[in-house]
């Protein structure tokens, strides 16, 4: 058997622990994909080819070979993650160029379940945007290398979206794992918080951000979840029909919705009302509040993170950034508004089970040196394109983005699922009911410039 890149984790494992291919031919056939395509796509800022090999040949002498869940499946990880002996600089020159000690808890697990590491992924400065991009390069969508991958999660993403690897780690702080999936065809899930271990940053901006998978199927993701969360998560036994709203208004006031995004709510509320579930529209309250809630939130993260930086090594959007959030971070780290927005939002989710909306509001901005450009710029770009995300991130809540549709570029499109605490394996079976109705091409064709 052959052609491994481009199969699933499941795929992979299941062949590694039968014998019937060895992780060095796997780990060596996505690394001549990588070296093959990724000066298109820059999903990564360092390729790992001579440790990943030697890991490979260790993890194939391994006693427990035949049990391991990710047996000789390789696995990019974010750059704001630690990786034993390896540097991670989070998208900035300001950041220190020394290799860590140890794995992240995350990588840790990951690794212990056979996985093999690559190589670390291209992120936005201390990942800050929803584009990634900066002095290590452009990461680009696979599926439309005109634009950008999204981010900041946006290396991991565009390496699972061109068959460089099947799995990603990635985490998401105000849409960093949801946006990148959504622009390039990948499911994802931000975990409730405390479901997987956190550790990002100087205190997981607030305890906003999560660690999560980046997969092209659900069994991928739930493969990998498991892995993360250090135990499989309770399954749903019995089939239930839910009651899902279906919400189509931008959550920030005068932003508007492109026909492809809402089409894609409209298909996906059908499959699911056929696969009977009770569907309605219904649009959460959001507070008129809520933007500038989230602007605090944004930009005190970024200023803790910033802390001890040069600011003459951080880009001019970074710096402006970290500035406007250090007035924000004191209240910001009481945590009174997000507890607000939480019983705000609390009844809805008493009324409704699940929440269906838009990924995005519209396609990803073109790819490009967003780095380079004015703070406002940026702003208006990323809140334009992606304003369904944040209010998930400062509740705490589990929330999805699934492939449903495509762009008139053929580039895929997307929808988010929202559910209350502990509700993970609902969003993961309504995911799986989508896939399975709606099959999704599992990566980009990556056959010319513009494909």
């Amino acid at each position: 058997m052959g052609n491994w890149a481009g199969r699933t984790a499941a795929e992979i494992a299941a062949a590694v622990r039968a014998k019937e291919v060895t992780p060095r031919e796997v780990v060596a056939e996505h690394l001549a994909r990588i070296e093959r395509l990724d000066g298109r796509v820059g999903a990564f800022r360092k390729v790992r080819a001579e440790a990943a090999l030697a890991e490979a040949d260790e993890l194939a002498s391994r006693a427990d070979l035949a049990e391991l869940p990710l047996a000789g499946v390789p696995l990019a990880v974010k750059d704001n993650l630690a990786v034993r002996g390896e540097a991670h600089r989070d998208g900035s020159a300001a950041t220190p160029g020394t290799p860590a000690d140890a794995d992240h808890v995350t990588v840790a697990r990951l690794r212990a379940a056979g996985a093999v590491v690559v190589g670390l992924t291209n992120v936005p400065e201390l990942c800050v945007f929803g584009t990634t991009e900066g002095v290590y390069g452009t990461t680009r969508n696979p599926w439309d290398l005109s634009r950008t991958a999204g981010g900041s999660s946006g290396g991991s993403a565009a390496a699972v979206a061109a068959g460089l690897v099947p799995l990603a780690l990635g985490n998401d702080g105000m849409g960093s794992l949801r946006i990148p999936a959504a622009n390039c065809g990948l499911v994802t899930l931000k975990p409730g918080h405390g479901v997987v271990p956190a550790g990002i940053g100087h205190g997981d901006w607030f305890g906003m951000a999560e660690n999560g998978p980046l997969a092209t199927t659900v069994e991928d993701l739930r493969l990998m979840l498991d892995v993360l969360a250090g135990s499989a998560l309770p399954r749903t036994s019995e089939p239930v029909s839910l009651r899902i709203a279906v919400a189509l208004r931008s959550p920030l006031a005068g932003i508007s919705v492109s026909r492809p995004y809402t089409t894609a709510v409209r298909e996906a509320a059908g499959v699911l009302a056929r696969g009977g579930h009770q569907v309605r529209r219904a649009e959460p309250p959001y507070p008129l509040s809520l933007g500038v809630t989230a602007l605090r939130h944004w930009t005190a993260g970024t200023a803790v993170d910033a802390e001890g930086l040069d600011p003459a090594r951080l880009a001019r959007r970074t710096r402006v950034h970290a500035a406007l959030g250090r007035r924000s971070v004191g209240s910001v780290r009481t945590g009174d508004a997000r507890e607000r927005l939480r019983a705000h939002l609390t009844p809805f989710f008493t009324e409704h089970d699940v929440l269906l909306t838009p990924a995005l509001a519209r396609r990803s901005p073109a790819a490009g040196p967003w780095h380079e450009r004015g703070w406002l710029r940026n702003i208006l770009a990323n809140t334009a394109y992606s304003p369904f995300t944040p209010p998930w991130n400062l509740t705490g809540w589990p929330a999805m983005s699934v492939p449903v549709g495509t762009l008139p570029s053929g580039a895929p499109c997307a929808v988010q699922l929202v559910g209350r605490p502990g509700s993970e394996d609902v969003l993961l079976g309504l995911a799986e009911e989508l896939e399975k109705r709606r099959p999704w091409q599992r990566t980009a064709p990556m056959t010319g410039a513009g494909s």
